[in-house]
């Protein structure tokens, strides 16, 4: 039975109090982050406080879920991090708690904050998205002169379209303007070009008042009484400077929702997965409809040619008509007008068809987007506990508190789970992955490191040895390290020097017998050295013998032998017969050919550095074998 004890309560408290700080410190970064987005919408928009707190309340509303993992994550690491750096988790394992005991309780807080995330991801969330989204809008409609952008037309003025090759922001003034009234309808439409013109609101902000320079005004005079077939009269008016009034609300109100409540933030899992049957059962009708109009389309009419001589019928069941050679008798002009005609179906053909992908396009995409959502409610939560089996272990590992080493992890971390997170949703959302592929990607990836870091540190075994890496680095490489014998400072027995001289005088004979027998220059057959067992055991026990006599001669006093064993080499015993230890290792690396060509080569290397080695034996043998005899031998 689950009992609350005293090292939980104690554990909880120093979690509970760092989550807060770092949930904070998230928060925060997260909103400025968000904020850089939006900045252009607040800056000179006169908007009030009252505003200003709504806007920057549903922002942080939104990005809590997101806040939440990256909490967890620091939090834990400091937590485990000060409890290993003061000896507490030491003296917690040696009174029989293991690491799974003593984390039980932030265990139970962690899935409690994953189902708080799953709460406002499901209800509050969706409701901050369509408050910040109407709220947003309106903003945007607020001060339009400062909204309008360069190089597009801006048609956030009501029956108007307004264009502007280039502000001065500074001076206030708009260079290139083109606006297209429609106070009318089009059949009504003005058109305003001017070199230069300003444009401010009035005191009421109900209006906009421009102010154009070195322009032309063009306008429809549409009259009741004018046959639409007829030519419609227009009027042309060439001004250094006009002044229009726009009737424009400027104040702040609140926009439409409109398509807002249509996005798949703004709902629920449950509404989500409601209008997902529509989505799909539409995209399907809308497919199929494509379909049939695609079979029924013919890039052939016979209503291309009319004339009184001429009578193209199109025939069925099966049959064709002969339009080459009916096209052989026309006229030239005749041939003209078909040639055109044609050409003007194909490209409204062409026209069709690039709508329909688009249509097409958006609506797959609709239905991705609300898929994505789905999943990302449980993903977003989910990452709260594998954030938290990352930072746990990993701050019992390393036993470094503070804000140092754990904020540099904690970072490290989130970028890694960021990075694949977004590539994967905007790989999704492209159509260029699968949504589930997509949206799993940066969960799959993590969820193994989790169970790793959890079960090294519940083994108590070293994942960041450095020496260790280190060492498998360079075995793998082929590197090695210089033998490093140094004078004893306290020496009980000398050694037995006599017995050591006829040991080195045995390992020169058995090393030169060794070279004689086995050719190292020789290019191995890589049949013998990836299928079939087999390792040198005469070097292995040649090298034995040495290392037992540098061993007894490392107590000498004098250092010119100390400096001969210093010259020894450190012998790989088998890498130059075999890649691997294990036989099934051999055999995989043999079948697939370029990482058996790499360690092919890297094998015949050692050969040749066994090689080496061997001389280089031999001659610090005679040399030491002369030092000890003239020194210690009577």
């Amino acid at each position: 039975m689950f009992r609350i004890k005293k090292l939980d309560i104690f554990i909880a408290k120093q979690f509970g109090l760092l989550f807060l700080a770092a949930f904070v410190i998230c928060q925060f970064v997260l909103m400025m982050q968000f904020l850089w987005r939006y900045v252009d919408e607040l800056i000179g928009k006169g908007l009030s406080m009252d505003i200003l707190a709504q806007f920057f309340w549903y922002m942080g509303i939104m990005l809590m879920p997101q806040a939440f993992p990256l909490a967890i994550l620091l939090s834990s690491l400091i937590t485990f991090g000060n409890l290993g750096e003061s000896s507490e988790l030491t003296a917690i394992k040696a009174a029989g708690i293991s690491l799974m005991q003593a984390m039980r309780s932030l265990i139970v807080i962690t899935i409690t904050i994953a189902c708080i995330s799953f709460y406002f991801q499901e209800v509050i969330g969706p409701r901050a998205f369509v408050s910040f989204q109407q709220l947003l809008l309106s903003m945007k409609q607020t001060n339009p002169e400062v909204e309008i952008p360069e190089g597009i037309f801006y048609d956030g003025i009501p029956n108007s379209n307004l264009y502007v090759q280039k502000k001065d922001m500074d001076r206030g003034v708009l260079y290139g303007i083109m606006i297209y009234r429609m106070n009318g309808g089009y059949e009504d439409a003005a058109v305003i070009l001017a070199d230069s013109g300003r444009i401010q609101a009035t005191v009421e902000k109900k209006h906009l008042l421009l102010t154009l320079y070195s322009g032309e005004w063009f306008e429809n005079m549409r009259q009741s009484n004018i046959n639409v077939s007829a030519s419609v009269p227009y009027r042309r008016e060439t001004f250094s400077t006009k002044k229009i009034l726009l009737d424009f609300d400027g104040g702040f109100n609140l926009a439409e929702m409109g398509g807002i409540s249509s996005d798949a933030r703004s709902k629920g899992l449950s509404r989500i997965i409601h209008d997902l049957d529509s989505i799909r059962e539409f995209n399907d009708s809308v497919g199929h409809q494509n379909f049939r109009e695609a079979k029924l389309l013919t890039f052939l009419r016979p209503s291309l040619v009319k004339d009184d001589s001429i009578r193209v019928k199109k025939e069925v069941a099966g049959k064709s008509a002969m339009y080459d050679s009916v096209y052989h008798h026309l006229t030239a002009e005749q041939k003209q007008r078909i040639v055109t005609q044609a050409s003007n179906d194909v490209q409204m053909t062409l026209n069709n068809m690039d709508y329909k992908a688009e249509w097409a396009y958006w609506l797959n995409r609709e239905e991705r987007m609300h898929l994505m959502e789905a999943i990302n409610k449980f993903t977003l939560s989910l990452s709260c506990i594998i954030f938290f089996f990352i930072g746990a272990p990993l701050g019992a590992i390393i036993r470094k508190g503070g804000l140092g080493v754990p904020v540099i992890i904690s970072v490290i971390v989130f970028i890694v789970f960021y990075i694949l997170d977004n590539t994967g949703m905007r790989m999704a959302r492209i159509d260029e992955w699968t949504v589930w592929f997509g949206k799993l990607l940066g969960t799959v990836v993590l969820s193994p490191i989790a169970i790793f870091f959890t079960y090294k540190a519940n083994k108590d075994s070293t994942v960041f040895n450095v020496d260790m890496y280190r060492s498998i680095i360079m075995r793998m490489l082929g590197l090695r390290t210089k033998r490093s014998i140094m004078s004893k400072e306290v020496i009980i027995d000398d050694p037995r020097y006599q017995e050591d001289i006829n040991r080195l005088a045995a390992i020169s004979a058995q090393t030169t017998s060794y070279m004689e027998a086995h050719n190292l220059l020789r290019w191995p057959d890589p049949i013998v050295v990836f299928f079939r067992p087999g390792n040198d055991k005469d070097i292995a026990k040649l090298y034995e013998e040495l290392e037992e006599t540098i061993e007894d001669l490392s107590y000498t006093r004098d250092k010119r032998v100390i400096m001969l064993l210093n010259r020894y080499p450190i012998i790989a015993t088998h890498a130059h017969t075999r890649p691997f230890r294990r036989k099934w290792l051999n055999v995989l690396t043999g079948l697939f050919l370029p990482t058996g060509i790499f360690f092919y080569f890297r094998m015949i290397r050692f050969r040749f550095r066994l090689y080496k080695d061997l001389q280089n034996i031999l001659r610090t043998n005679e040399k030491l074998i002369a030092r000890i005899g003239d020194l210690y031998i009577k």
